[in-house]
């Protein structure tokens, strides 16, 4: 008899469990879900919910940069540089890969109070080798624009790339990469950012019925050395061509304006600023770029042109010829590996060579020139030296030296001094510049310091 309720008792239980396994669950909404058991844990510092047998994960991603620097040696008839200290970014995302053929994104960067949109991603990944995506998010231009700020070997990207290489815009692409070859196609309307840029095309939208604009970029990467563990090779070519959008003001629309900081943009100043150029129609970006590692050693190179168009009843309709190139190279001096996303066409994270870390040596040179027929947007060159420790996979420390020579054409829109006139007062007007020598333009030397974590 003790049996018989033994097991009359165990079948009861297994019944129960079997019921509660099969329970329904609803939503906050009433309806009905499926439901899955997650594992957590942290991957790399990266805290991640994956369920090991559906392929749903989801994660956070953040990351937070503070910086500090300091000016000196600029001539005497420059605008004085204030030292400062800034958070650069602090990123705050939310991941997910739904299934193995969707994935989501949501990026925000809250720096020093200010909330800015980063990325807003709907992607598809159900075709092997071949991602669609819509939403907010960088073009696939540059690889060093592309590259995440995480893992750049300078505290600031190239002056070129800030310049005149594009970043998030609200838009389409779809990227196939597999083996030697990687290819991207997209089409993009304006910036989707912060409020001031939402504004602008609500007004231009609303008050003069304008419409959005639009970009079409493409690019293309061969990679003979994707085999090989301990080396990369990336020829890529891209090419976009670009109309005016509406996230600018409403007076600015139809023009086109290319700036950028040569330092870090704790200077607000930029030096490099053509102004807003009426009479705009379109302009042909394009660039080509060599990048490769091998074991310790990661180098990078580019060169960056921009055809800026025209209206014939322009006041100036004459083609615009901007541009700049940059090189650069990093080495890990203790052991360490550089490695290559193969899937994003761009370089990743380190592997260290010590349990303590490793040492990173940066060298680089670049320029920009926004200078061209009538247009004086001035050019610039900087020296960079960079040593960056990898402290361990979600902590960095970078210090940067940089040496930055403006030319006599880089007076920030008319605002800036550029010399000395023939009374040997500082003026902004390069055509009144007096000097022995014949130089003009404003030099001078950064020290910049960043503490970074990613977890």
């Amino acid at each position: 008899m003790r049996k018989i309720l033994f097991t009359i008792a165990l079948a009861l239980l297994a019944t129960t469990a079997v019921n509660a396994q099969k329970a329904v669950k609803y939503n906050q909404y009433g309806v009905a879900v499926e439901s899955d058991v997650l594992d957590v844990e942290a991957q790399d510092g990266i805290l991640v919910f994956e369920s090991p047998k559906s392929g749903y994960k989801f994660w956070f991603d953040v990351r937070a940069q503070a910086d500090a620097a300091v000016f000196f040696g600029a001539p005497d008839y420059a605008d004085a540089i204030g030292n400062g200290t800034q958070i650069r970014r602090a990123r705050f995302a939310v991941k997910g890969q739904i299934n193995k053929d969707w994935y989501g994104e949501f990026d925000m960067d809250l720096a020093n109070g200010l909330a800015e949109l980063k990325d807003a991603i709907v992607r598809y990944t159900g075709v092997p080798n071949l991602d669609l995506q819509v939403g907010n998010f960088k073009e696939n231009f540059s690889i060093q624009r592309n590259t995440t700020s995480r893992y750049l070997q300078f505290i600031e990207r190239p002056m070129v790339c800030s310049a005149l290489t594009p970043s998030r815009h609200l838009g389409f692409n779809a990227k196939y990469a597999k083996d030697w070859l990687w290819v991207s196609a997209g089409a993009f309307s304006q910036v989707i950012a912060g409020q001031e840029e939402w504004t602008n095309v609500a007004d231009n939208n609303k008050d003069f019925g304008r419409n959005s604009g639009y970009s079409l970029t493409t690019k293309v990467v061969f990679r003979p050395l994707y085999k090989m563990d301990n080396a990369s090779l990336h020829i890529g070519a891209a090419y976009s061509y670009r109309t005016t959008t509406t996230d600018l003001a409403t007076g600015e629309w139809g023009t086109y304006r290319a700036s950028c900081r040569n330092s870090t943009s704790i200077n607000r100043k930029k030096y490099v600023d053509t102004n807003n150029l009426p009479g705009f129609d379109h302009n042909n970006l394009w660039t080509v770029e060599l990048a490769g590692h091998w074991n310790g050693l990661r180098y990078e190179a580019a060169y960056v042109g921009d055809n800026v168009h025209f209206k014939s009843d322009a006041a100036d309709p004459a083609t615009k010829n901007f541009g700049g190139w940059y090189v650069q190279a990093g080495y890990l001096l203790f052991g360490g590996k550089q490695q290559y996303d193969s899937r994003g066409g761009k370089y990743t994270k380190v592997e260290r060579g010590r349990k303590w870390g490793d040492l990173e040596l940066c060298a680089r040179y670049e320029n920009v020139d926004l200078n061209d027929g009538n247009v004086y947007g001035g050019a610039a060159e900087a020296y960079t030296l960079g040593l960056n420790w990898h402290v361990n996979d979600n902590v960095k420390f970078v210090v940067n030296y940089q040496y930055n020579n403006n030319d006599r054409y880089a007076n920030g829109k008319g605002k800036l001094n550029v010399g000395k006139d023939a009374a040997g007062k500082p003026v902004k007007d390069y055509t009144k510049v007096v000097t022995a020598d014949g130089k003009a333009g404003v030099d001078y030397h950064m020290l910049c310091v960043r503490f970074e974590i990613d977890f």
